[in-house]
């Protein structure tokens, strides 16, 4: 067997390549455009798999295409995960045009590559997001072909990607299936994202500023799930789940950005300065609350790795040894 992961050098992407590695015998072949967030081949060396016998690397940029060059290099696949998108609001909102090329037309070159030279494929999975379905109203879950309410750029674009993919499962009898997934969190995550920037912050002794409501009263709130626990989400799903079908990733731990930043200032035994600001108001596109329901995928059968609190302890004790402290630079 062989999967394609595109985004494989990337946060999330390089914790699906390490479960690949250690669940199964397929080969791999990552395709990934070594942007900012992708720190080279860095991720995959420290997970000992750059050099990995059963691993194949490229560089690609798929706003560009896949040359049929590459393409012969690639070969045939079993399954495609395409994960490989700009995922950061604040950078969408400050300019959405990288976020279109990557997320919609990079997802549109794919899809195309997939027709023309993966006709044998089992699965194409489109690696998707809470965010296409807006703010959640306190008690609401969204169910995966609830109506999308995209508010900032993002979140569009990943919906023009979806969107697609499910556009081609249809046009063209392709069997793609598509996962939306709730905040992610791990080892290796970009210290531009939530849970590394508070450990920075809180180590520091800076102030970190938290999403709140207009009043100041509340925090943002989020769920979450470590990437350990998405990537056996997906592998459980590549054989059991129907084609042209969502599926909603979460383990149902909701927890506001205050509480979670109080148990990571709580495990480094490091005091917590915040501030909470309302950016909503201000810079619409920052969304309060988002929040999945993830019944469909619990009645399959499939539990997530570990419970919040022992994977979040994890995560920090491990980022905040001397030898990792580079990922938080």
């Amino acid at each position: 067997m062989k999967i394609l992961i595109t985004g494989g050098c990337g946060f999330v992407g390089h914790h699906f390549v390490e479960n690949f590695i250690k669940s199964t015998s397929f080969k791999i072949v990552v395709l990934d455009k070594l942007g900012y967030a992708s720190c080279g081949y860095d991720r995959l060396r420290d997970i000992g798999c750059y050099d990995h016998g059963r691993i194949s690397t490229f560089s690609c940029d798929l706003a560009q295409g896949i040359n049929e060059g590459l393409a012969r290099e690639i070969g045939e696949v079993d399954y495609v995960i395409h994960m490989a998108a700009e995922s950061h609001v604040e950078r969408s909102i400050q300019d959405p045009e990288p976020f279109v090329r990557s997320n919609v037309l990079g997802t549109m070159y794919l899809l195309n590559f997939c027709r023309q030279f993966q006709k044998n494929a089992r699965r194409i999975v489109y690696f998707s997001t809470d965010e296409v379905f807006g703010p959640a109203p306190e008690g609401v879950a969204f169910k995966e072909w609830d109506n999308y309410n995209c508010t900032n750029p993002y979140s569009a674009s990943k919906a023009g990607g979806e969107e697609l993919a499910l556009a081609y499962a249809n046009t063209y009898k392709m069997p793609i299936i598509v996962t939306h997934t709730v905040n992610i969190y791990g080892e290796r995550q970009h210290p531009e994202k939530f849970i590394p920037l508070a450990i920075r912050k809180i180590l520091a002794g800076e102030t970190l500023i938290l999403h709140s409501n207009p009043e100041r009263t509340k925090s943002a709130s989020r769920f979450w799930i470590h990437a350990r626990s998405a990537a056996t989400a997906v592998d459980f799903l590549l054989e059991r789940s129907e084609i042209r079908e969502k599926y909603n990733v979460t383990d149902n731990v909701e927890m506001e950005v205050l509480k979670v930043a109080q148990l990571i200032a709580k495990i480094l035994g490091k005091e917590l300065k915040y501030e909470l600001v309302d950016f909503h108001s201000s810079r619409p596109g920052h969304d309060p609350r988002y929040s999945l329901d993830g019944t469909k995928l619990k009645d399959m059968g499939w539990r997530p790795v570990y419970t919040f609190e022992q994977s979040l302890e994890k995560t920090i004790r491990w980022m905040t040894r001397k030898e990792n402290l580079r990922w938080l630079e």
